[in-house]
């Protein structure tokens, strides 16, 4: 195992994660197991590199040792950044990349054949992002006598629960989301281009503290502004801010693949009447929201607590307040298990970890103000450390 991968993560990390996503397997009868999110590969292996555009996978039999197969380019960088030996990593020929007539899903189905018990079911990941149609076609027909079924995002919730390790990473990304968000804040005025100080906050990120650098993002700054903040998940252009217009920020700091988001709010000058009530109402809410998470609870009671405090002031949000937070690759930085939102029966333990985001968008003006947070014993520990006010440049 290579010298880096020891640091980052204590002995035995990896065979409790793969010890509780068997203990999965075998409640749904499943003989083998084909993870290809690459959060759940990080998770179970350790492999990071930017090839999830291209097939790859971890077959992980009930029994056995777990494969890897990749493209046979980025097979080698398993070597260095996974805790698999040598024999358990596969490269299938370069002649199969982006091929109309055949697929890569075909060459691995034949390697994979032997490692999965005969008649058994395999459990796929059907709504990880980089498992395409073409890709489960081809393990349907490459695996005759098996019952490929929907694994229901096994291994992300055995990750929703978080280790001693990943909080310490969560900490760290939290503490580079701050610093990112504070040059955010402070170098945002008018006549900046809005790429130029995108290019602050991206160097802030991989820049990260004195004591650890940063990583990249699964998700680019989002920052909505003037008219646009109105509508979420916005980038940015090169036309400059303008007094009288307010941003909203959204952006991560990483550390070892683990995401911290973070969102704020800034205008620039006087903030209207209806921004500045919007805003202290958005405040009082999410102190709400912070003081009702706690073990026991349902993610339904936390959005009660936060939906009560704005219907008081008539004021709707129809999206979920958050969902559950970890290890994160492009496109989505959630780990697409615990939504809080109203109907979520899913009961909170402590080392669980969420993104609280309290949007609400307007006909042509938005308001923004999330916050990371770790689940504790009796309530939660904050990532950051900004001030939950609306932020307001003269």
């Amino acid at each position: 195992m290579p010298d880096l991968l020891e640091q980052a993560v204590e002995p035995g990390e990896y065979a409790g994660r793969l010890q509780r996503v068997r203990a999965a397997m075998a409640e749904r009868n499943l003989g083998a197991l084909i993870v290809s999110d690459p959060s759940n590969l990080f998770y179970l292996t350790g492999y990071d590199a930017w090839s999830f555009y291209t097939p790859q996978c971890l077959v992980l039999p009930a029994v056995g040792e777990a494969h890897f197969f990749a493209r046979a380019m980025d097979a080698a960088g398993a070597a260095y950044t996974s805790n698999l030996r040598a024999e358990q990593i596969h490269g299938y020929p370069e002649d199969l990349v982006h091929r109309p007539d055949v697929h890569p899903y075909d060459w691995i189905a034949a390697h994979a054949r032997e490692l999965v018990p005969a008649g058994a079911d395999v459990g796929i990941e059907g709504d990880a992002h980089f498992f395409p149609v073409r890709a489960y076609l081809a393990l349907d027909n490459g695996l005759p006598g098996h019952r490929l079924v929907d694994s229901g995002e096994l291994v992300n919730w055995i990750r929703l629960v978080k280790s001693p390790h990943e909080l310490r990473q969560l900490r760290i990304a939290g503490a580079i989301a701050a610093q990112a968000m504070r040059i955010a804040l402070d170098q945002l005025r008018p006549g900046r281009r809005q790429c130029d100080l995108v290019a602050e906050i991206m160097a802030a990120q991989a820049i990260g503290t004195p004591e650890h650098g940063g990583d990249y993002p699964a998700i680019v700054p989002m920052l909505p502004t003037g008219e646009a903040a109105g509508t979420p998940h916005l980038t940015w252009t090169d036309r400059p801010f303008r007094a009288g217009e307010a941003t909203t920020i959204e952006l991560a700091g990483v550390f070892g693949r683990y995401h911290a988001p973070l969102a704020r709010t800034v205008m620039l000058g006087d903030p209207p009447q209806r921004l500045r009530e919007t805003a202290k109402v958005v405040a009082d809410g999410m102190q709400a929201t912070l003081s009702t998470i706690r073990p026991g609870v349902t993610g339904s009671a936390v959005h009660a607590a936060f939906n009560d405090v704005i219907a008081a002031h008539g004021l709707v949000k129809d999206s979920r307040i958050g969902y559950s937070i970890g290890i994160g690759y492009p496109p989505d930085w959630g780990e697409r298990t615990v939504s809080l939102r109203s109907g979520e029966t899913t009961v909170l333990s402590a080392g669980m970890a969420f993104h609280v985001i309290l949007g609400l968008w307007m006909d042509g003006w938005g308001y923004e103000l999330s916050e990371p947070v770790v689940v504790t014993g009796d309530g939660v520990e904050h990532l950051t450390d900004l001030s939950h006010e609306l932020t307001i440049r003269r």
